[in-house]
């Protein structure tokens, strides 16, 4: 049984949706009608016609690095005919669907493992792929399944069915007739199918039974009604503070310290709501000064004024909630949670007055610049001397570098601070830091018109006015710092400047004229450019090679053994911290030694940085791992949950008492 009524609400929702995303989404359609169109188990080449019929599946059977559609291909050809049997089995309605499903999994593995040249690590063949697979050959009683989707439907809908991550074929059929309901509504609803009816075109399925419809609205409520009725959390918890409350606890410097007033000044700044990576991004420190400093902040909080803790086998932190909720991130955005001041701290943070309080790390008192050596470099960022002085020379003879590594070895924080050791100073006035994503575009850099008023205003980029700043001082080192280099699209962003940024073509001899307003313009001689790229994020397209040879690559490792990292654990003193650290780099070990990773997505030793021998350390890192860690390798190992579990059952086991 499931929700009616709620669907009914999530179904007024899609018909507002429908309209503007059905060219995104049209491909469904069109790729049952492809499939229907060429199937023919009997066909002389069953590899050919497969790949044919399936021509129109899209990211439906390839993903990143799962690729199902590819893997049959590959069966084909070294066994074409045993490829068409296991098709054949499995549609073969006279036999328990649930045995299908398995066999057809157990005969790809028995391919995979007789065929394997070295290289098939996977057969990809899932739960989700076989679904696939049924629906496009009986698009009039099958669904897609894909547990995330599935999971959350079941919550929303208040459903009996409850899908386990498991990848068993139980958990699909139990999920069809979680769908046979919702298709049953859908049907019911004349606006909805009259709606859609209407769009398909010659090239789509018509969907009688509405079963891809179906699957269309299940992916709406997943990825788009529960962002946008926001998925926050926790639901049945509050601290039970009023503003007054608040007030008083800000006030007192014992609870509120100048880096908790930090983190709240710049978290309101941002709009009340940011991921700890996007904080650190924007106003400098690490993303774990904002995660731990919160901890301890609801900690403090909750021992002086006594309020309601979570306990700590709730499927939340036991100390963030205090402060704020929080919900998953998507895709296009940086960090894993999306924290938001709760509304009293909010209203409370009005009252008081954060003047005085720095919006951006190193801010110094007066005005004063302080030094910065090599020293102290090291003594910030754990890395070998003798790393240090590649990577700056490195910085010095290509004028741009791309710090490339896995989540947490400190690359933006490695980035301002190796800014700081080549002015020998900590100029914050001399430094720009931008994040490209996939909209980010030439106007947007360097030049472009923007609305103004019932005009257009040609507007200067970001790129092109520090330029302009650092051509007006040129005996000065200017810094540009882009992080997530390789998210946006370069030749698009950069344009004709893509040339002007090699150490050989800067400086006013090497001009050119800009398209926009007909103007010379040159990168200066004293800008130097340094990126930051994250090895393990799949969504990534590879580096444009126009842009990659202009660059210098720099490989930042977890720095768990350096010299500096050993002497800050020996400082904590910490038996939990030494045994949590001890599971990391076993982890990281497994992590560099399966072939679907490697090194680029080890974790980094930034996530553990910032904790203090007088804090509760214990908590922090129970928050650390929760948060950061088991997301991670959930992400990471998505289609090998057994792992995951196993990893989960490592990292949560430290803790136990």
């Amino acid at each position: 049984m499931i929700d009616i009524e709620k669907l009914k609400d999530i179904l007024e929702g899609y018909k507002t949706y429908f309209p503007g995303h059905f060219n995104d989404e049209k491909y469904k359609w069109e790729a049952v009608k492809c499939f229907q169109d060429n199937w023919n188990i009997d066909a002389p080449n069953f590899g050919d016609m497969f790949r044919i019929a399936t021509d129109k599946t899209d990211n439906l059977l390839t993903s990143g690095y799962v690729y199902p559609r590819g893997m049959i291909l590959n069966f084909a050809k070294v066994d074409d005919e045993a490829t068409r049997q296991m098709f054949r089995n499995l549609y073969d309605k006279s036999r328990d669907l649930g045995e299908r499903v398995d066999d057809f999994q157990s005969v790809a593995e028995t391919l995979r493992a007789k065929y394997d040249d070295g290289t098939w690590k996977n057969h990809y063949q899932s739960i989700n792929a076989v679904s696939t697979y049924l629906w496009l050959r009986f698009p009039d009683k099958y669904y897609i399944y894909k547990y995330e989707l599935y999971k959350n439907a079941a919550t929303e809908l208040a459903a009996d069915y409850k899908p386990k991550r498991n990848g068993s074929a139980d958990n699909m059929t139990g999920g069809f007739q979680m769908y046979d309901e919702i298709c049953k509504a859908i049907a019911e609803d004349a606006g909805v199918v009259a709606m859609v009816q209407s769009a398909l075109t010659e090239s789509c399925y018509p969907d009688p039974k509405f079963k891809t419809l179906t699957v269309d609205v299940g992916f709406y409520l997943s990825r788009f009604y529960l962002d946008d009725m926001g998925r926050w959390f926790p639901k049945d918890y509050s601290p039970r503070l009023s503003v007054k409350d608040w007030v008083e606890l800000l006030n007192n410097n014992t609870v509120f310290t100048l880096s908790s007033l930090q983190i709240l000044k710049r978290m309101k700044d941002y709009g009340g709501q940011a991921t700890c990576k996007q904080l650190s991004i924007k106003y400098g420190e690490s993303s774990n000064f904002y995660n731990v400093g919160s901890s301890a902040l609801a900690r403090r909080v909750a021992k002086k004024s006594g309020c309601p803790v979570m306990t700590k086998d709730t499927e939340n932190s036991k100390w963030w909630p205090i402060l704020y909720i929080g919900k998953y991130a998507d895709s296009h955005t940086d960090g894993i949670f999306i924290w938001r001041i709760r509304d009293e701290l909010s209203s409370a943070l009005d009252q008081v007055d954060l003047t005085g309080i720095p919006l951006y790390a190193d801010t110094i008192p007066g005005g004063v610049v302080p030094k910065y050596t090599k020293k102290d470099f090291l003594g910030k960022v754990y890395m070998t001397e003798e790393r240090f002085d590649v990577l700056k020379a490195l910085l010095s003879n290509k004028m741009n570098i791309i710090l490339q590594g896995a989540p947490g070895v400190g690359k933006t924080f490695t980035a301002k601070k190796l800014a700081y050791a080549m002015m020998g100073e900590m100029d914050d006035s001399h430094i720009e830091m931008v994040q490209f994503h996939q909209n980010y575009s030439y106007e947007d850099f360097m030049l472009g018109y923007r609305p103004e008023g019932t005009d257009f205003k040609l507007t200067k980029g970001v790129f092109f006015r520090f330029c302009q700043k650092a051509a007006n001082d040129p005996n000065k080192d200017y810094f540009f710092i882009i992080d997530e280099i390789n998210r946006g699209n370069m030749s698009k962003i950069f344009g004709e400047v893509l040339m002007l940024i090699e150490n050989d073509k800067r400086g006013p001899k090497n001009k050119i004229t800009l398209v926009y307003n007909e103007l010379p313009f040159y990168v200066p001689e004293n800008l130097y450019i340094i990126g930051m790229m994250n090895t393990a994020d799949r969504s990534l397209a590879m580096m444009d090679y126009a842009l990659r040879r202009r660059f210098s690559f720099f490989e930042m490792e977890p720095g768990f053994s350096s010299e500096g990292f050993r002497s800050y654990q020996a400082g904590l003193a910490s038996e939990t911290f030494d045994t949590l650290m001890e599971q990391i780099k076993a982890l990281n070990k497994e992590i560099a030694e399966d072939e679907s990773l490697g090194n680029g997505f080890r974790i980094g030793h930034s996530y553990f940085c910032g904790l203090k021998p007088e804090t509760c350390i214990i908590d922090q890192l129970h928050s650390i791992v929760e948060f950061d860690i088991l997301p991670l390798l959930s992400e990471y190992w998505f289609d090998e949950p057994a792992k995951v579990q196993r990893w989960e059952q490592n990292l949560r086991g430290v803790f136990d008492d």
